[in-house]
């Protein structure tokens, strides 16, 4: 259920999204996630599993997630019904005015997950609050307040999650198998071009398939094929806007052997093939 959104002039500011929703029951993103837009993830009640990269992190309530651009990503059930979240998308260019590198640290970290104490939660809620009633309104100089807004929200995550790294010891996974898991994944991210099968990646790590299958779902919220062909899938994106190489072999380049395979993967993913996805990218400037 939408609790809130954008109205009227909102939706045609286009660098910049914000959007509260509560959900009821038991749920879990139905597809692979990945965007050009910046993202910050606030989770307001409840409790959730956000797959990030190679990570899962457990996400409770008044913990802040931050995902960097075309980054793979995921929300997951843990079996805790309801929640509610804030999310913000923004574009690069919606903070040129400040020129300032730090505003993007928070997406750079290698721990993307920001617990806060009760006091630092009610700070920022009152302050998504405002930039929220800001994109609704939509008043004179909107936009303006929108970006110092948003710059000292990221101003102040970055010197909190300093701090959290020289107060804490290293980040520790929530148990061995989530350890696990997150070298699986990283592994895959690393070999993609390479024939990948579970029963091979099984071997590898000491692992039964069966027991490979069903923990890394249950971790990553991904089925292991899933996750293989969105990191290849993901690729294949990026050469067909950055390079002028043909189809066939960037189906070769990111683990493809069968260009009909190739194409039915992509088109699922996707929803459209890789000559149309190519057009569409150069035409949009992507």
């Amino acid at each position: 259920m939408k609790k809130n959104g954008m109205k009227g002039a909102a939706q045609v500011r286009e660098p910049f999204y914000i959007h509260q929703n509560k959900i009821s029951g038991h749920h879990s993103m139905p597809t692979n996630h990945f965007h050009e837009p910046y993202e910050i993830y606030y989770l307001m009640s409840g409790e959730r599993n956000y797959f990030i990269k190679d990570n899962t992190y457990r996400v409770r309530k008044g913990d802040v997630v931050f995902i960097d651009q075309n980054e793979l990503h995921k929300t997951a059930d843990v079996g805790v019904p309801n929640h509610e979240r804030m999310l913000i998308n923004f574009n690069k260019r919606f903070l040129d005015t400040f020129n300032e590198p730090l505003l993007f640290e928070p997406f750079r970290r290698k721990i993307r997950r920001l617990s806060l104490n009760l006091q630092e939660r009610e700070w920022i809620e009152r302050l998504l609050q405002d930039m929220l009633r800001e994109d609704t309104e939509a008043l004179p100089g909107s936009e303006t307040c929108l970006q110092a807004q948003l710059a000292t929200l990221l101003l102040w995550c970055g010197r909190k999650l300093d701090r959290q790294e020289q107060e804490r010891e290293p980040y520790e996974h929530e148990s061995p198998a989530h350890k696990k898991m997150s070298e699986i994944v990283e592994y895959i991210n690393e070999t993609y071009a390479s024939p990948l099968s579970l029963e091979s990646v099984a071997k590898a790590y000491y692992v039964s398939p069966y027991h490979l299958s069903r923990t890394f779902k249950k971790i990553t919220g991904f089925s292991f094929v899933e996750y293989v062909n969105t990191v290849r899938i993901r690729e294949a994106q990026r050469q067909l806007r950055e390079t002028g190489l043909k189809v066939t072999r960037i189906a070769e380049n990111v683990g493809y052997e069968n260009i009909g395979h190739f194409g039915r993967v992509f088109k699922e993913l996707t929803r459209t093939n890789p000559l149309d996805y190519r057009k569409s990218a150069r035409h949009n400037g992507s």
